[in-house]
């Protein structure tokens, strides 16, 4: 219950970002996360708030795993990894991240996209690397009271169970909007955690304050209501 208490926070802002199109790059999005995130910061994968950059983790009873330094701090994180985006267009063959960044506009706007893009705690972050997620049967213990578990060995994660129909239909969308392929196990991995855990109010809210700057909502979700966006700030001459 503390963390769907704690996840309900996040979305509770109505938007202060007016913008008049999407952010194009991974930067500029990560700095329009932060405004669209300022007023209820709460961390996505553990449910601890933070202010800024850094993390109150008694605020979710997180304990660090191995890396303090970097449990303290915020990290943008990609729901479905830019690792998995950037493996499926020519651009990684032939300079990996930073040349796909810097050539290929379907991974740029991808790489960009705040639809696919939430505030977690670094070490989580860091730990969850570009694994897939999937059912672990280990119990939450890494991280204190966190309830995100990591299975270096098989290369998975499992989150909690408040964020996982967000997962599966982010999944759903970027796989729909970049042409990105999924695997049958993953399809099916997803399609059972649509159904188990529906949309609710929170999530249609964040589809809204995040649909606002980008133009569009996650369709799995639900369109947005363009009336409920704030207008675009018009510059002074």
């Amino acid at each position: 219950m503390f963390g769907r208490c704690l996840t309900l926070l996040l979305i509770l802002a109505i938007p202060t970002v007016a913008s008049a199109a999407a952010p194009r790059t991974f930067e500029e999005a990560k700095k329009v996360g932060r405004k669209l995130y300022a007023r209820q910061s709460v961390e996505f994968y553990c449910g601890c708030r933070y202010s800024g950059t850094k993390v109150d983790l008694k605020s979710c009873g997180y304990t660090p795993r191995k890396n303090a330094n970097r449990a303290s701090r915020i990290e943008w994180e990609h729901i479905v990894p830019a690792w998995v985006i950037g493996h499926q267009r020519q651009c990684w063959q032939s300079g990996g991240r930073k040349n796909c960044s810097r050539n290929d506009r379907v991974y740029q706007k991808a790489e960009a996209d705040l639809h696919n893009l939430v505030p977690s705690i670094g070490e989580v972050n860091g730990d969850r690397a570009n694994y897939s997620f999937g059912w672990l049967q280990q119990k939450p213990s890494q991280y204190g009271a966190c309830p995100m578990v990591v299975d270096f060995k098989a290369r998975k994660a499992m989150p909690r169970p408040q964020i996982r129909g967000m997962i599966a239909r982010t999944y759903f969308y970027m796989s729909d909007r970049y042409g990105l392929k999924l695997s049958r196990q993953d399809r099916q991995l997803f399609t059972a955690w649509s159904k188990q855990y529906p949309v609710e109010a929170w999530e249609r809210q964040r589809n809204q304050m995040v649909g606002c700057v980008m133009g569009w909502g996650n369709p799995y979700v639900g369109p947005i209501e363009s009336d409920r966006c704030p207008a675009p700030k018009v510059a002074r001459r």
